[in-house]
């Protein structure tokens, strides 16, 4: 086991508002019609209100969170690039539902085919994409499957790529809760899920196809930033939706609605809820420096250590407490060390107990200082 230096900087945040304590189902009443749902901040992944959050049920065109996620990953790793092009399949092409009618063999860019699926919901996009960063949908799949995992999603089976029927593919509120979360962690793709009305140019005769968001919220909703819409005869009417106000960020998923206006109702008065009772605080940024580690025998004596992740605390509104933030760093740091490895970690107390914490990375690689370095330090110390 790691041995930890504890470093105890006293630095009390005095915040305006309280409590890590959130609103259960039983906590309010919101009197939403929908089958299952749930209110989450999407900075800290607090849950303020549900109802059978872990019910599994279809999610229809919602499964295109997770498509759209691996996507990003996949442009912001480098795998590919937005301006790639690719081959549209006769599987693809043959999708049916929502879609942008591609035809076999045209090319398109991944930002056209992203666009697609965003915008339009576009189920043969989806597949072009499946197949060109996963091989093959069946590979696209367990890249999907994976990743849910990761992310703790238990109520999760992914079968396809695009939501269509399909027995055994399955997720629950919470879980597209926190896929959305993650999707709206890269900046990206912000400039998709918000587009109103675009338009895309497809095929041999190169028809120019009208795309309209297929998430209503985008246009009325005050501070909408996404996410996504489903529907499907067994699913019902979904939507994964999100939105910001100030430094408060929250998304709420409404499952098996029985209309389309209602699903969006419900998902309003989720928002509503939350932005009437709570605000988010941040602690800290991703990448943001927050101590400076002394190491005498590396390259460089000072090393600044960032926050691996953004961190914030959910408060309810008209309360009132005092943070403390506490650095902890490991005690037994062998050099060399590659830039980006956990070094120690962050700690927020709220009346002496721990309520949250982000993990500390240095942000260039350490290497171990020369002979003449030492030389030269050792020199400075006698002197």
């Amino acid at each position: 086991m790691k041995k930890f230096i504890g470093v105890f900087l006293a630095i009390i945040l005095i915040i305006s508002q309280s409590t890590l304590v959130f609103a259960d189902k039983n906590g309010a009443n919101l009197n939403l019609k929908c089958k299952s749902a749930v209110l989450m901040d999407v900075t800290s992944g607090k849950v303020l209100y549900e109802k059978n959050c872990h019910e599994k049920l279809p999610p229809a065109s919602v499964t295109k969170v997770m498509t759209m996620l691996l996507i990003c990953e996949a442009v912001e790793s480098n795998k590919i690039k937005l301006t790639d092009e690719v081959t549209v399949s006769e599987t693809a092409s043959s999708m049916g539902g929502s879609q942008i009618f591609l035809e076999p063999n045209e090319t398109q860019t991944v930002d056209t085919l992203l666009k697609g699926i965003a915008v339009a919901s576009a189920n043969d996009a989806c597949v072009a994409m499946a197949e060109y960063i996963g091989g093959s949908i069946e590979g696209f799949v367990d890249m999907m499957n994976n990743k849910a995992k990761e992310l703790g999603m238990k109520d999760t089976n992914f079968v396809n790529t695009n939501g269509l029927p399909v027995d055994n593919h399955y997720t629950s509120a919470y879980d597209i809760a926190l896929m959305s979360r993650e999707l709206l962690k890269h900046e990206m793709i912000e400039k998709y899920l918000t587009t109103w009305m675009d338009k895309v140019v497809v095929g041999k005769k190169q028809a120019t196809i009208g795309l309209a968001n297929t998430n209503k919220m985008i246009k009325y909703y005050n501070g909408a930033t996404g996410v996504k819409t489903g529907f499907t005869g067994e699913a019902k009417y979904c939507v994964s939706a999100s939105a910001k106000r100030g430094k408060t960020h929250l998304v709420s998923v409404v499952l098996r609605g029985e209309t389309s206006q209602e699903r969006f109702k419900d998902a309003s008065t989720l928002l509503d809820y939350g932005f009437a009772n709570y605000e988010s605080v941040k602690i800290c940024s991703k990448d943001q420096k927050l101590y400076t580690l002394k190491m005498r025998k590396a390259d460089s004596e000072q090393i600044d250590l960032v926050a691996k992740d953004d961190l914030g605390i959910l408060i309810k509104k008209g309360e009132s407490k005092n943070f403390t933030k506490k650095i902890k760093v490991n005690e037994d740091i062998k050099l060399p060390v590659k830039k980006g490895s956990v070094l120690g970690k962050a700690m927020i107390y709220q009346d002496g107990k721990l309520i949250d914490e982000v993990e500390l990375v240095n942000n260039k690689d350490i290497e171990k200082a020369s002979y003449l370095q030492m030389l030269k330090r050792l020199a400075q110390d006698i002197i």
